[in-house]
């Protein structure tokens, strides 16, 4: 269709217009978030309060003009705030909270991190997409695998042993006796760590196929003198050693994965028979319009960029994607051999489903 002979509303096209520049800011503002998080300019603003761009710049030993041009950005995207009987920038308590506070479940610096690292690597997704190849999460850039886990940690230290844990039927009780657990695609360990912390009586191995990230798991496990208790192994989801275990979890990574199904498969040969796995996901509706919202559309943004080329530089290559919905997570355990699946919990961001044999 020739879109010059359809009637052009120039109200509606300006207002898209604005609305593309809004997002272009947007878009940069994540390079801006990053950039206040390394150079100490939030920190500054939480421990000083109110500065002037001099004033920024000399706490935190920067060019004066690199700190008033980033003020200004942040004060014209509601950021921070300006107080222009003083010429000074403060941090509300509510962005002090979410940029700076990274025990807050609220906290986002990570997922500016993860969202700044994504689109560096946007170019060569580019190239894959005109042949299908992948891109795998060890060839991503650091910000991406330290953005992640300082993105889903605050939520998960908030969750999963206060609320995700407990809406387990039959669960807390046998970590809290002493149980075998496996946590797959654990990435730094974070999770894993989470619940060992909090259950002195299991044991749990972690596993992932990003060595390095593994090999930093290992170290904090070293550090927190739970070596003993907690172990780190290489390797994908379908090679799950071990077992019996009583309790398998994924957290946020079943989508990625090149062959969901054959990693069910596998969790299905190692889980007791009256186990639990334990599956969070993104959440999302069924339907894919169900899922036109912000926090969908973030997911379907770090999905193709991201997820999605993750899946397809591995074996199978399912591409289920990030937004892919209770049905087809359902669909993914049956085809393995499991009969019992439920929500469990959701929160805004997460659907925690348990699965049975």
């Amino acid at each position: 269709m020739n879109t010059t002979t359809i009637p052009v509303d120039p109200e509606k096209l300006m207002g898209f217009v604005l609305r593309s520049v809004e997002e272009a800011g947007a878009a940069l503002n994540c390079a801006l978030v990053v950039m206040g998080q390394r150079l100490g300019y939030y920190r500054c603003l939480v421990e000083h309060g109110p500065c002037t761009p001099a004033e920024l710049a000399e706490h935190t030993g920067t060019d004066e003009h690199y700190a008033r041009e980033w003020l200004n950005a942040q004060a014209a995207g509601s950021f921070v705030a300006y107080d222009d009987s003083t010429g000074r920038y403060h941090l509300p308590p509510e962005q002090a909270t979410a940029l700076y506070d990274e025990t807050s479940p609220a906290f986002v610096g990570g997922l500016f991190q993860l969202a700044y690292g994504t689109l560096r690597d946007a170019t060569h997704i580019v190239e894959v997409a005109r042949t299908g190849d992948g891109m795998g999460w060890g060839e991503h850039n650091s910000d991406v695998h330290v953005g992640c886990e300082r993105f889903f940690l605050p939520t998960y230290a908030a969750q999963i042993v206060d609320n995700w844990i407990p809406a387990l039927e039959g669960v807390a009780d046998r970590l809290a006796d002493g149980a075998r657990v496996a946590d797959v695609g654990c990435g730094h360990g974070g999770s894993t760590l989470l619940m060992a912390r909090a259950f002195p009586n299991s044991t749990f191995v972690g596993t992932d196929v990003h060595a390095g990230s593994v090999e930093t798991a290992r170290q904090r496990a070293r550090e927190a003198n739970a070596d003993r208790r907690v172990s780190f192994e290489v390797g994908s989801a379908d090679q799950l050693g071990g077992g019996p275990y009583d309790l398998v979890t994924m957290f946020d990574c079943l989508h990625d994965m090149g062959d969901p199904i054959g990693a069910a498969r596998r969790v299905r040969e190692v889980i007791a028979e009256d186990g639990s796995w334990m599956i969070v996901e993104p959440a999302a509706g069924d339907r894919v319009q169900d899922n036109f919202n912000p926090i969908g559309r973030a997911y379907y943004g770090f999905s193709t960029l991201l997820c999605t080329p993750s899946s397809l530089a591995q074996p199978v290559g399912l591409a289920l994607g990030t937004q892919a919905g209770p049905a087809r997570i359902r669909d993914v355990v049956t085809a393995a051999g499991f009969t019992r699946f439920r929500v469990a919990a959701q929160t805004p961001f997460n659907h925690v489903f348990q699965v049975r044999p």
